[in-house]
């Protein structure tokens, strides 16, 4: 199967409402502690603004989480929601060459079940190993457990455990029922364009939740999205996406300035975006404390300064 981008126009989506999901962050204290009485409130915060808080993802350190403290991040999450929807990330941890363990993808993913989130299937390196029949087939085979799942394309640039599958695997994922999205992280419009048209063609309720912090804009092209981007503002995504639905024309600055601080803060090494989340927060007045985890690649301090310039700039536009 092959599909050729051809007049990118024919595919805007005028007044199209997205779906927003948020990546939320998981802050730090001082002591190197999870701050839970932050991580709630940005939780809170991010449903109050009408977008599906995404917890246990890659912006909240999922891979260098021990199961305890994810387990106890989908609580956090049930019980701050109380019942609202929620996204987490049922993630397998493994290493290059180890073999596909769906038992453990079912573990996950019952444990999300258990306190009322949908899940998300991050990829493993025995996933990504698998030949595209079998790939396949473990996706239907988690479907059996699991009414209701995304799927999850992951670049490189974010983990080695990722891949981006080839648009005739893609296409698979779409006669999955249980599949009911999948996020998109490639950081290529032109792959991304590809699926949206896919997805036209042969399931037009299938979610194309971008991942492309670098594009924000492809909502206007009829994807969706889950991006760690959001959890900086998701009030200002949530603006944002309602200029859009209602034909303004003020949603062009509002995406630029946001768009300025993907490209500032999704710069190599690019899984250091997390440190910028927790310094942009803090310069909210939304967290006390910028630490992360400390497995995770830091920001150096003088970006401090371009991050508040870009939050006075955000905050001096009119509320339209």
């Amino acid at each position: 199967m092959s599909a050729i981008v051809g007049n990118v126009s024919s595919l805007l989506r005028p007044r199209r409402k997205p779906a927003g999901m948020s990546a939320v962050l998981l802050p730090f204290k001082e002591s190197g502690d999870v701050d839970w009485a932050g991580f709630r409130t940005h939780v809170a915060r991010t449903a109050a603004a009408g977008l599906t808080p995404a917890v246990n993802m890659d912006t909240g350190y999922v891979h260098l989480l021990d199961n305890a403290t994810r387990r106890r991040v989908l609580a956090e999450t049930r019980d701050t929601l109380g019942g609202s929807t929620f996204v987490a990330g049922a993630f397998v941890a493994d290493r290059p060459g180890d073999a596909l363990d769906l038992d453990a993808y079912r573990r996950a993913i019952d444990a999300i079940q258990e306190y009322g989130g949908l899940p998300i299937l991050f990829q493993s390196h025995g996933l990504i190993a698998q030949p595209p029949d079998r790939l396949l087939e473990a996706y239907r085979a988690l479907g059996r457990d699991c009414p209701r799942y995304l799927a999850f394309e992951l670049g490189q640039a974010f983990a080695p455990f990722g891949k981006i599958y080839d648009l005739e695997t893609y296409a698979g994922l779409l006669d999955i029922p249980a599949c009911i999205g999948a996020k998109h992280s490639s950081l290529s419009r032109i792959l991304e364009w590809q699926r949206l048209m896919l997805r036209d063609q042969r399931r037009p309720d299938f979610l194309v939740l971008t991942g492309n912090d670098l594009a924000i804009d492809m909502i206007m092209y009829g994807s969706d999205y889950l991006l760690g981007l959001s959890t900086f503002a998701p009030d200002l995504f949530a603006r944002r996406d309602a200029l859009w639905a209602a034909g303004e024309a003020a949603f062009y600055e509002l995406n630029d300035l946001l768009q300025y601080l993907g490209f500032f803060a999704f710069r190599p090494p690019v899984p250091a975006y997390k440190h910028s989340a927790a310094q942009f927060l803090k310069l909210r007045g939304w967290i006390h404390c910028d630490n992360t985890h400390p497995q995770s690649p830091q920001r150096p301090a003088s970006d401090r300064d371009i991050l508040g310039d870009i939050a006075e700039r955000l905050a001096a536009l009119p509320e339209e």
